[in-house]
């Protein structure tokens, strides 16, 4: 029996058809899109700055937009070199440092573990000339294997470093162009909304966006804090590097893993070079793990989640979740689309309590 459908049933049924058709091509298009959905959060992040600079008056005239764009741009990019600055100083004195203290710290290693190995039956030196003669006799072993391996590795890794050279050259021109019409994109994706439904996209828009706001301050919050402890901590424990390092791992507490990864490691280097036994190495697990609890169990659920209207178990949940779906980038984006999904679901539950459905 053919269905008899309506001029506006057949009108909706064919824009719900274009649209997924839309949405499919953005899958399709995903590798390329990154630049351009790395920009746009980007984008709104820095939008709020650039409409408080077009504000400021210059004589009896606005500031002009592009120049707004072009100081916020310049202040976010040189926030990043900061990082960096502070990063590089600490690598170009540890390194030398570490490359000369690496024989004794080896024969340290091999004075405490060799002879407690050997009661156990277990024939190993960790001294310098064992791990060379190791690795030679490895390599000669299976160097037809490891050359195959390493020429894969190379094209591979080739083609990986282009795209990422690509991408970040892309980036930044694409923000300013972003940043230059964020006005009017907004427009037109108001514009192209339904006229039924434009009310109440409007309010869900401004509780997503009141939302991710809240975000950005706890997250800040919690990244000036953190940069305070580890501060804080490895001074007290009498690190030399303690100011660059503990800032570096509280700044970048919002890449998860990375951040306190390379927090981690910068650290244990500087107690290896400047410790003669083991109590440097000792503090910094004791002072990172303690970090870590601090971070996952206080910090981000109470100054993030409870800004975002997640309790602590949502905000761990989401995390983990988020995570397993869709690994690293999952991660980093957990909060702010639990908290735009917390949004969308509490709008789906209003409308499903009037709904004859619950009522009948």
């Amino acid at each position: 029996m053919p269905f008899n459908l309506s001029a506006e049933q057949k009108q909706t049924a064919f824009w719900l058809a274009v649209w997924l058709g839309f949405l499919f091509l953005l899958v399709l298009l995903g590798p390329v899109l990154t630049p351009f959905l790395a920009a746009a959060i980007i984008a709104y992040a820095l939008n709020p700055g650039v409409d408080r600079l077009d504000r400021v008056r210059i004589g009896r005239y606005p500031m002009p937009r592009s120049v707004s764009v072009t100081i916020v741009m310049l202040l976010f990019f040189a926030a990043i070199l900061a990082l960096v600055l502070i990063v590089i100083p600490v690598l170009q004195k540890e390194i030398p440092l570490l490359q000369a203290a690496i024989p004794a710290f080896l024969a340290k290693l091999n004075d405490t573990l060799a002879p407690r190995l050997r009661e156990l039956g277990v024939q190993v030196s960790f001294d310098s000339a064992s791990i060379r003669q190791l690795a030679y006799e490895k390599m000669a072993a299976s160097g037809d294997e490891i050359w195959a391996a390493v020429l894969n590795s190379a094209r591979v890794g080739g083609t990986a470093v282009l795209g990422w050279i690509a991408t970040l050259t892309l980036i930044p021109v694409v923000l300013f162009y972003l940043l230059l019409d964020w006005p009017q994109l907004m427009a037109r994706i108001a514009g192209a909304v339904p006229r039924r439904y434009i009310g109440y996209t409007m309010e869900m828009a401004r509780e997503c966006d009141a939302l991710l706001a809240q975000y950005l301050r706890g997250q800040l919050l919690v990244m000036l804090v953190l940069a305070i402890y580890y501060s804080a901590a490895l001074a007290i424990a009498g690190f030399d590097v303690a100011l660059p390092v503990g800032i570096l791992s509280g700044l970048l507490v919002f890449i998860p893993y990375l951040g306190f990864g390379l927090g981690l490691f910068l650290a244990l280097i500087g107690a290896v070079l400047q410790f003669a036994d083991w109590s440097g190495i000792i503090a910094v697990a004791i002072i990172y793990g303690l970090g870590q609890v601090l971070e996952g169990f206080v910090l981000t659920p109470r100054l993030v989640g409870e800004r975002i209207g997640l309790d602590p178990l949502a905000v761990i949940f989401a995390l983990l979740a988020f995570g397993q779906l869709f690994g690293f980038v999952g991660v980093l984006l957990a909060l702010p689309a639990s908290a735009l999904l917390m949004v969308a679901f509490r709008h789906l539950r209003r409308h499903y309590l009037r709904s004859s459905f619950y009522n009948t």
